[in-house]
């Protein structure tokens, strides 16, 4: 069973299309294995929970696998947090979590899974950049990020090649937020968490490898910039996730 978690804010035009391209890739490629959408929404505008509510009618019945599921919020309470709070409701064995806006291709879903069952990993995650271990059978597949502009790509080189130097976390893409993991590793890991917002990515991998006990693994995504909406990324995410950092060189 999975359960794939999908914090939402101010979604509306996306959310529908990703529920219908989940399902579309799920129900077409997988065999006996069930799995749940949770999309945890802090109080969008917009009508995001409206959009997701029509889901539910369309989708939703009591045998019906791939049920959607709506769990709201008072307010933006921070990405890290949304995914802690949709934790609760989760039903699967693994869960999965993923940007709402699109940018995440819910196709890779199938190679995240492909992957923890091949090396039976309690964490996959997914990277932008190319994976470095030589012996990966994934190196060389398709990874990149489509549509940014050269300043945010040079911010996210840079956040990366920072948590490199100081924390050494072991895998490639330190602040990318498409991942699977085994639910009991997730619950353990988040138990210890202090990250609500953006940092929340980097502390829970850097925590993954203190704890030396859980196994790790990598497959190469293709990340496509939100075509519709506006980016939730700005300075006050920037700065929190400086403070993080030098946090978690500090502490953990």
């Amino acid at each position: 069973m999975y359960s794939i978690i999908v914090p939402t804010y101010n979604e509306r035009v996306n959310i529908a299309m990703l529920i219908m391209l989940i399902r579309e890739t799920m129900n077409e490629s997988m065999n006996d294995e069930k799995y749940e959408i949770i999309v945890v929404d802090d109080n969008s505008k917009d009508g995001t929970q409206d959009t997701v509510k029509k889901m539910q009618k369309i989708y939703n019945d009591d045998d019906c696998d791939g049920r959607i599921i709506l769990k709201t919020r008072k307010g933006k309470l921070g990405l890290g947090s949304a995914y802690v709070y949709g934790l609760q409701f989760a039903t699967g064995d693994f869960v999965i979590i993923m940007d709402a806006d699109l940018s995440h291709n819910p196709r890779a879903i199938l190679e995240f899974i492909r992957k923890q069952k091949e090396g039976d990993y309690d964490i996959v995650s997914g990277t932008r950049y190319s994976i470095s271990k030589s012996n990966n059978k994934d190196k060389g597949e398709e990874c990149g990020v489509f549509g940014w502009d050269a300043k945010r790509k040079l911010t996210s080189r840079g956040a990366n090649y920072l948590a490199h130097v100081l924390l050494n976390p072991g895998v490639s893409d330190l602040t990318g937020s498409f991942r699977l993991y085994r639910k009991s590793t997730f619950q353990t890991l988040v138990d210890s968490m202090q990250s609500t917002g953006y940092v929340f990515q980097m502390e829970i991998i850097v925590r993954a490898k203190k704890n030396g006990t859980f196994k790790i693994a990598e497959v190469p995504i293709s990340f496509v910039d939100r075509v519709y909406g506006h980016s939730k990324l700005g300075a006050t995410e920037i700065i929190s996730y400086l403070k993080g950092l030098v946090s978690l060189f500090l502490t953990v």
